[in-house]
């Protein structure tokens, strides 16, 4: 597997064209690769941009977030712990780091501008087999750091099913599902780096037989990629916590 970053242009809040700058930075998109994107200039393409002068950033937080902590929960945090995006995720993905004054924030629906940048390759590269990973950073419990996880993506299964299958020791998996997507996101996000280094976007190519390209997702009907917090496995701890509603009618 080989992942090439690639070098673009700034794209300046708040408001620029994605899709013209992937024709400028990139020649040519192979059969069976995926292109990872930062959910950064994606939301800057959608106009997902805010002065930092007409709003403070904790109501803005709040409002983008789906549910959010209060402070008295997490005091030693300037801004808010949140879920977004079934991701928890600090300050809801707003950011201002090479925002020029603007808050910058996560796409409205990922998923679907995934299809959209997908369906603009498609079209522009005449590929038919290609996939898109839209990406921002989180952090892990107990560990130090950010690494990349996907917030949408298009084009093939997120998921590698190997329930039924064989271990070295001819024993049948029974509950083994590998999440890919994740896998992917994360990998690139280390080739692409953060800060000033242009290179919002990333290549994948030469990807495991196991990664399957589809129209639709094909999955087994049990697996589906995001899990609310009701069926998650995590849900004896995520209870615990007395998350507030978020969205656009919090004060």
């Amino acid at each position: 597997m080989q992942i090439i970053p690639i070098h673009t242009r700034v794209l300046t809040p708040p408001k620029d064209d994605l899709l013209e700058v992937i024709k400028e930075s990139i020649s040519e998109i192979n059969e069976k690769s995926i292109l990872v994107v930062s959910s950064k200039v994606v939301a800057i393409h959608e106009g997902r941009c805010i002065s930092s002068e007409k709003i403070d950033k904790v109501d803005l937080i709040k409002q983008e977030a789906d549910k959010y902590l209060p402070n008295d929960v997490t005091p030693d945090r300037k801004y808010p712990v949140t879920i977004t995006n079934h991701v928890i995720l600090g300050s809801a993905g707003v950011d201002e780091s090479n925002g020029n004054g603007y808050y910058i924030l996560l796409p409205k629906d990922s998923m679907k501008s995934a299809e959209e940048i997908r369906d603009f390759i498609k079209s522009e590269y005449h590929v038919k087999d290609v996939g898109v990973i839209i990406t921002d950073s989180y952090s892990t419990p107990m560990r130090r750091g950010a690494i990349n996880i996907s917030l949408g993506y298009a084009g093939f299964n997120p998921l590698v099913d190997y329930r039924g299958e064989k271990d070295i020791f001819d024993r049948s998996f029974q509950v083994s599902v590998a999440n890919v997507v994740d896998g992917l996101a994360a990998a690139s996000g280390v080739s692409m780096g953060e800060g000033s280094t242009q290179t919002p976007l990333s290549m994948i190519t030469s990807l495991p037989k196991s990664i399957e390209f589809t129209e639709v997702n094909t999955m087994a009907k049990d697996l589906d990629f995001f899990v609310d917090m009701e069926s998650d496995r995590f849900k004896f701890l995520l209870d615990k916590l007395p998350w507030q509603k978020g969205g656009s009618d919090v004060k």
